[in-house]
């Protein structure tokens, strides 16, 4: 069965820059496929951070070991299931924005703050000198709006969002060498 997954028109783009899933790796592109797919069957108007960071914890190991542990990452994809099929039934109507840049509010594409996440992915990537960023170059900037629908679901888990970045900007020499994280 083909799902049509959500996209958005040249001028919904907002921050996106439409060349941004062309620098994304194979595994990349497949968890911001995810994320769609997820929007798409959640019958979400946009992919959100909650729809990236679900995917990416679905299918990032280098991500899943950000973590304190297993127990953590089944209590976040518990509460992002529970988004899903109802917990998130709240947020259909409107438009994850952290107020930092303009809401476009037709049609189906990215959330204001997961096109952000986007483009602060590759920065991130670019930064560390590597053209293409890897999932926790995602999910540090999916975390970094102390605002979006990720850190929401993060504090319900009891995860706090600062000390994951934390985590990631000390394992950075690792994940750029595809190594374990640093804990």
């Amino acid at each position: 069965m083909h799902y049509g997954l959500p996209q958005q028109p040249a001028a919904e783009q907002g921050p996106h820059r439409p060349d941004v899933d062309a620098r994304l790796t194979a595994e990349l592109a497949s968890v911001v496929a995810g994320a769609r797919r997820r929007a798409l069957r959640d019958g979400d108007r946009q992919v959100d951070t909650a729809h990236l960071l679900h995917s990416l914890l679905e299918s990032d190991p280098e991500v899943r070991a950000v973590f304190d542990s297993g127990p953590q990452v089944a209590r976040l994809l518990g509460y992002l299931v529970q988004r899903s099929i109802g917990y998130g039934l709240r947020w259909q109507s409107a438009v994850e924005d952290s107020g930092a840049v303009p809401v476009m509010t037709s049609g189906t594409g990215w959330s204001p703050v997961a096109a952000g996440a986007m483009d602060g992915a590759c920065a991130r990537a670019e930064r560390r000198g590597d053209p293409r960023p890897r999932g926790v170059d995602m999910l540090a900037a999916v975390i970094a709006d102390p605002d979006s629908r990720a850190v929401e679901v993060l504090g319900r888990a009891g995860v706090d969002p600062r000390e994951l970045l934390r985590r990631i900007d000390a394992g950075c020499e690792e994940y750029a060498g595809g190594g374990d994280v640093a804990r």
